[in-house]
């Protein structure tokens, strides 16, 4: 999967405003976290790359679920 593909603006604003606002690859990530961090045992110390890698691998999943990719 690409990294380039966002999937757009997660909460989209008129075009005058100077930031896009949040990508939604990312809105995904953050809501995913809560299912990734459950993943791990308890007491375990994962790295925040391991879980970052996980909870974007997530929502690039679900990018392309959304426009049909394979």
């Amino acid at each position: 999967m690409s990294h380039d593909n966002t999937g757009g603006p997660a909460f989209p604003v008129p075009m005058d405003y100077l930031e896009p606002g949040m990508a939604l690859r990312d809105y995904f990530a953050g809501q995913a976290l809560a299912m990734v961090m459950k993943r791990f045992e308890p007491g375990s110390d994962p790295s925040g790359e391991d879980i970052a890698l996980q909870a974007y691998f997530i929502a690039d999943s679900m990018i392309a679920e959304r426009q049909g990719e394979p």
